[in-house]
């Protein structure tokens, strides 16, 4: 904790149910903005609150004197009376600078480690969904990362780092949620990555290594097998082929009652040829941040998830004994699971055949950490959650993205028509190369145009399969696509449309995740 505690002034009161709603009728009095009653903090003998004046968002401090804490945030200063006293209240907008100096100030408005706590990613790519994720979140017990992005959803966005975390700073100080929450540096490729992501404070690293997976090894003969095993970095594995071979081959493993794991040498030499390079790969990685962060605190995923074969159980073992082996520590390991784990849709896939196999990696995860399972792409994969919260109990991450900015779109479809029709035509034209580097089989054929949907049917195509997907992929060309005078096509008109129609964005939001989180807090 920081050394400003939470206390209640004489000039306010204490603040509980009862007092807030006649607290933010007499700072709205003072103030002539409309505030937001959940953020509304007392810290010392300040009173912190966000509230909303000519249609933008502000940060208020309101104090008896000018105090070090006011002269930490950069703003407009003028006087205010409050319950009859002269006050001086300092207006600041919500910039980088006073995100950072309310990290420092506020603890729960930065981010914590989590830990082996159940937990769920809300990824936000417009930067605005947070409030609608913490509604959902909160009573449920579950651990929320609303600071959650990956490197080529920022780039595809043109967002930063710091933009990430700001604005999930932001939206938790304006729901007033002190619970706390984690920042997830989503799948991170090289130290450049991790460099550009520790700056702006993350504090879990999630590696993939995907690109060192040999997926040829998962179907090669035995002579390719042996040739790709003998070329592995063996220096940087740290072991040798003789050695590995002693340690694995022909050695049942318990992982569980009535679960062992024993690997024949060609399993071994199938093992490592298609995950020895992304081992010595995570280690680098690992190392690397490990210097970065020095003293600092930080968490970390390893995810293999998005390579084109499953992740058998004896191959997670390997994969989890050697990164043991080398000393790197993590709290969570994103397999990749059979079936197909398409973007925006539910889990393509012989449930029953699923449920065998998570029931292995989720003893494989307790006996080589414990670790919790990732689910990457997780969102809107309502069948397996139930199977997901039956093996893995507690140990489980529920990673999400895309989903949130489809439910902007829903909010979008609700509220201004003609703009979503617009994206919606958008999307038809560049689905074909925006897939590219998804797995995903949308049919655009079967989605209708707009021009032949009444505004009430629009929100429709967000139900459906082939819907979500065309809309889904495409969200980097959208939220990037320019003008010929340079501006945005349809940025600025989606943030300003949901920023005046926020409790509606709010509310589709919370009851998307409300239905993804059920399954792990019943």
């Amino acid at each position: 904790m920081s050394e400003h505690t939470t206390t209640n002034s004489s000039l306010w009161g204490a603040i509980n149910d009862e007092t807030r709603p006649v607290l933010v009728a007499e700072l709205e009095r003072a103030t002539g903005w409309s505030i937001y009653p959940r953020s509304i903090l007392p810290l010392g003998m300040n009173l912190l609150f966000l509230g909303r004046s000519g249609g933008k968002k502000l940060f208020g401090c309101l104090a008896a004197e000018a105090n070090p804490m006011e002269a930490a945030f950069a703003g407009q200063t003028r006087s205010a009376q409050l319950h009859g006293s002269n006050l001086s209240l300092k207006s600041c907008p919500l910039s980088h600078e006073n995100a950072v100096a309310l990290r420092q100030m506020v603890p729960f408005a930065a981010p914590v480690l989590v830990g082996l706590r159940k937990s769920a990613g809300c990824g936000d790519r417009l930067g605005l969904a947070t409030p609608g994720h913490i509604r959902a979140i909160r009573g449920t017990g579950i651990f929320p990362f609303v600071a959650q992005q990956s490197i080529r959803e920022m780039t595809r966005t043109g967002r930063s780092p710091a933009d990430v975390m700001d604005d999930a700073t932001w939206g938790v100080f304006q729901e007033g949620w002190q619970e706390g929450f984690g920042s997830d540096a989503d799948h991170l490729k090289s130290a450049q990555d991790i460099d550009i992501c520790a700056a702006a404070g993350f504090t879990l690293y999630t590696i993939d290594p995907g690109f060192y997976v040999d997926n040829e090894a998962h179907t090669a003969d035995a002579s390719a097998l042996q040739a790709k095993y003998a070329a592995l970095p063996w220096d940087q594995l740290q072991t040798t082929a003789r050695d590995l071979r002693q340690a694995y081959v022909d050695k049942p493993v318990t992982i569980a009652d009535g679960m062992t794991i024993t690997l024949s040498e060609e399993q071994l030499w199938r093992a490592a040829a298609k995950y020895g390079n992304a081992i010595a790969h995570t280690l680098r990685m690992y190392r690397h941040l490990q210097g970065v962060m020095g003293a600092l605190p930080f968490e970390l995923e390893v995810s293999v998830d998005e390579t084109e074969t499953p992740t058998a159980p004896h191959e997670h073992y390997f994969v989890a004994s050697e990164l043991k082996r080398l000393g790197v520590r993590w709290v969570s390991l994103a397999p990749r699971y059979i079936g197909r784990f398409e973007k925006g849709v539910d889990y393509i896939g012989d449930l029953r055949a699923f449920a065998q196999e998570i029931r292995w990696h989720a003893a494989i995860a307790r006996y080589c950490g414990p670790y919790k399972l990732s689910l990457h792409s997780g969102s809107d994969k309502f069948s397996i959650y139930p199977i997901v919260a039956q093996y893995a109990g507690d140990l489980v991450h529920l990673k999400t993205a895309g989903t949130s900015y489809l439910e902007a779109l829903r909010a979008i479809a609700r509220v201004a028509p003609d703009l979503f029709r617009e994206i919606l035509a958008f999307a038809f034209a560049r689905y074909d190369e925006d897939k590219a580097s998804y797995h995903v089989s949308a049919d655009p054929a079967k989605v209708p145009q707009p021009e032949r949907l009444a505004d009430a049917e629009l929100a429709g195509v967000l139900d459906s399969f082939d819907g979500r997907q065309l809309l889904h992929v495409t969200f980097g060309s959208v939220l990037t696509a320019r003008v010929a005078s340079g501006e945005y096509r349809f940025r600025d008109r989606i943030l300003s449309t949901l920023d005046a129609h926020e409790e509606e964005h709010y509310a589709a939001i919370q009851k998307h995740f409300d239905k993804h989180l059920a399954p792990f807090h019943r």
